[in-house]
């Protein structure tokens, strides 16, 4: 936040550490330190005066679970963030598809963005709008990307402008501009 960080997003999925842990394939106990952790960027800025935007986003379910999401979303996150949207179930990509088929979801086609202001899935508005850079480094063509396999540059060795207007990233946008992303590293998603 010092360094002029613009915005910091969660995602929060699960309403307690039991689904935490079914979901997100993770340790139940990690559920209380990521609720801890918008607590803390929270305090952060208020105390550094910082302008870093806080944000939170919730997949839409239905029944019992949307009921124990907004608890926990009024009691815990609400009050910790600028603003809460909710989202389609949508792919997440990654080792996330065999996920959804062991738990029985079935995503809506592509990324829609936020209900309310759904968008067709094709062309992807991600792949024209946002930059998402990988632990690694590399420029991803997808924020679902968690294992790097959708690279279009190395922020390593190039700067962010080349890799983000490289062949590979110019021939994607190309590609979902036609409405046809075979043969992309687009293909697989849940849309096509």
């Amino acid at each position: 936040m010092k360094a002029g960080l613009d915005s910091l997003k969660w995602s929060m999925n699960a309403a307690d550490e039991e689904q935490f842990e079914e979901v997100m394939g993770v340790a139940g106990k990690l559920f209380h330190r990521a609720l801890e952790n918008v607590q803390s960027a929270w305090e952060v800025r208020r105390r550094g005066g910082y302008a870093t935007g806080l944000y939170a986003s919730s997949i839409r379910y239905d029944g019992a679970q949307l009921a124990k999401m907004e608890a926990l979303l009024n009691e815990r996150v609400r009050p910790c963030v600028d603003q809460h949207y909710w989202l389609p179930l949508y792919s997440m990509g990654a080792f996330a598809i065999q996920r959804e088929e062991d738990l029985g979801y079935r995503p809506t086609a592509g990324n829609q963005g936020r209900i309310g202001a759904l968008r067709a899935p094709l062309p992807c508005w991600s792949a024209f709008t946002e930059g998402h850079v990988t632990a690694e480094g590399r420029l991803s063509a997808c924020c679902f990307d968690a294992t790097a396999n959708w690279t279009m540059g190395d922020l390593n060795k190039q700067s962010f402008m080349d890799a983000w207007n490289s062949a590979p990233f110019v021939r994607l946008r190309a590609a979902h501009l036609k409405k046809d992303v075979r043969g992309t590293v687009c293909e697989t998603c849940i849309a096509y």
